[in-house]
């Protein structure tokens, strides 16, 4: 399961982290190929992803187990034409 969602000027991919494997190579297979990238072409038509940089992200979202917290969130700016995610960034239109 998965939610495409709109916040300001970007898109992004939101899934709950229960339905994905964990940090790894998996999860990253699948975000990429969910995104559709890498993608010579530059256009993603093999996922969801629109080519550019703000339309290729995803979030992963789970209930928190902190106190004083409600969600657990993890950000990840997916490449268009490379096989990366890069899990260290956030971004604040879909946060």
């Amino acid at each position: 399961r998965a939610a495409w969602l709109r916040g300001g000027t970007s898109k992004g991919l939101f899934f709950r982290a229960g339905d994905l494997p964990g940090a790894g190579a998996a999860r990253d297979a699948l975000v990429l190929a969910a995104i559709g990238s890498p993608d010579p072409s530059g256009l993603q038509l093999n996922g969801v992803g629109g080519g550019i940089s703000s339309t290729s992200k995803v979030a992963i979202v789970s209930p928190s187990e902190r106190p004083g917290y409600d969600v657990d969130y993890v950000f990840g700016q997916v490449e268009v034409n490379d096989r990366r995610v890069n899990w260290e960034g956030s971004c604040g239109n879909l946060a």
